[in-house]
């Protein structure tokens, strides 16, 4: 969890786009449930998988720095041209649970609620349950008209095949024990609270303990190193600056107002108004 939560706190303490349009408390009048059904939802799944608040981060993450947080990566083409397709975001996941909160939603406000906002409400919850900050975000938010494959613009890590000389030589005798096995196997990208929502991860990564050459440059780097050492020394500060830095993630490119659409179902264009992949 803690990489997609480092990009997110680093990037949005750099950045940030806002609108005014959104505000919290959107649906309060149109559909007094939403959030609510939301929540319900992403508690229902954490129950059984509570490494859904790290998918849904993920996700969140995706969406919003393509063409903005409008659940263009929700689309679902038969054709595998959609911005989902693209390599950086084969493996995202909890489209099926995004599925359930609009299902529910759906039911209780018909055409009402976007798929962009159950998105971020859902990611809001999921982090609370993992421990983090609880934080209001504001909704009002439109779904796009549009998803493809060309526009993703998130940058994939190509190693040399050899240790990274800043890496921890037990760790990295242990990845080369560990992916040898030709067992297609895995490790977590956090390596002691892999399920908890807190800033372990600055403190790895200070330790040369990244699992990702890229993770470990944000200690090396001039202008996030002071941010990392911050954030590993100071917990709270940590989580403040993420629920501040996931507020103006959620406002990116948003659709507002009259455009955009209000999907009846995340994983496809309405009939005869949306574009197609």
């Amino acid at each position: 969890m803690e990489k997609i939560v480092a990009a997110i706190v680093v990037c949005c303490s750099i950045i940030g786009l806002a609108s005014a349009q959104l505000k919290v408390g959107f649906y309060n009048s149109s559909c007094s449930r939403a959030e609510s059904l939301v929540r319900e939802a992403v508690q229902q799944r954490f129950k059984t998988d509570r490494s859904i608040s790290a998918a849904l981060l993920r996700m969140h993450f995706h969406d919003c720095f393509v063409r903005g947080c409008d659940a263009s990566i929700l689309i679902h083409s038969e054709t595998g041209d959609a911005e989902k397709d693209a390599f950086p975001n084969e493996t995202v996941r909890g489209y099926d649970l995004i599925d359930t909160a609009k299902k529910a939603v759906e039911a209780a406000c018909p055409s009402t609620v976007s798929c962009a906002d159950i998105i971020t409400l859902a990611t809001r919850d999921a982090v609370a349950l993992a421990g983090g900050p609880k934080y209001d975000v504001p909704t009002g938010r439109r779904d796009g008209l549009a998803s493809d494959i060309t526009e993703d613009r998130l940058a994939n890590f190509r190693g040399s095949g050899k240790p990274d000389p800043t890496m921890d030589p037990g760790l990295a005798a242990r990845l080369r024990k560990i992916c040898g096995t030709g067992s297609d196997p895995a490790v977590f990208l956090d390596q002691g609270t892999a399920f908890v929502m807190d800033n372990q991860f600055y403190n790895q990564i200070l330790l040369k303990r990244g699992i990702l050459e890229i993770d470990q440059r944000l200690a090396r780097d001039r202008a996030t190193g002071p941010i990392v050492a911050g954030f590993a020394a100071n917990g709270t500060a940590f989580q403040r600056s993420f629920a501040m830095a996931m507020v103006k993630l959620s406002k990116t490119g948003v659709l507002v107002g009259k455009a955009g659409e209000i999907r009846k179902n995340c994983r496809a264009f309405n009939p005869k108004r949306g574009l197609r992949v």
